[in-house]
């Protein structure tokens, strides 16, 4: 895809707020960041989704999105993932989101850039994935999806405002099993709408 430095720095802001806040930027921000104006910025997004590298929902602000499609490179060599706080690998947690970040390249020599949009760190805290070699004060590299298949390792926010990290199953029932493993833990059965998938674990990270 052809696209102009300007572009790639806007699908590149984009990209890296939404992974942040959780959310996109809006054009004045846009703009402010390039140091145009905002209708040069609104020329370049509507160019963009144009060239179908973006996406944008109708009548919803912040709803710029890169196209999972798009093989975006980074600005830069990476090796910074998103910290974004702590999983229960036990009893559910509340989740906080930090503004952290951890660096692969302090935790390894040599340095192993990673890079994603999609991707952050959570540390563990428990040991009820023991079973998964996942334990207490390791580091799961995880992939921003909400839906998994059944046997993944996911990152599950309860509608009690809690997170953990556990096996997910779909139940014939139609309820949601997250499932340690761990035979000290019991399996926690959810309806669909009392449990939110926010990410698939794709790694762990330890350290000695």
């Amino acid at each position: 895809m052809n696209l102009t430095p300007k572009q790639l720095r806007i699908l590149n802001r984009i990209r890296e707020t939404r992974l942040t806040r959780g959310y996109s930027p809006t054009m004045q921000e846009l703009a402010d960041e390039l140091g145009v104006s905002k209708v040069t910025v609104f020329e370049h997004v509507e160019a963009l989704i144009k060239k179908g590298a973006l996406k944008r929902q109708a009548n919803k602000a912040r709803s710029l999105e890169v196209s999972p499609d798009l093989d975006l490179p980074d600005e830069r060599t990476n090796t910074k993932l998103p910290l974004m706080g702590t999983i229960a690998a036990g009893s559910p947690i509340e989740a906080v989101e930090t503004r952290e970040h951890l660096d692969l390249a302090e935790l390894f020599a040599p340095a192993r850039g990673t890079t994603g949009g999609n991707t952050f760190v959570l540390k563990v805290r428990g040991d009820s994935m023991i079973d998964e070699q996942i334990q207490d004060g390791d580091y799961v590299i995880c992939e921003k999806r909400n839906a998994a298949r059944n046997g993944q390792t996911v990152v599950a926010l309860l509608d009690t405002g809690e997170a953990t990290l556990k096996k997910m199953y779909k139940e014939r029932d139609g309820r949601i099993r997250l499932q340690p493993a761990n035979d000290a833990y019991e399996p926690r059965y959810c309806r669909p709408d009392e449990v939110q998938i926010q990410g698939v674990c794709i790694g762990v990270v330890r350290t000695y």
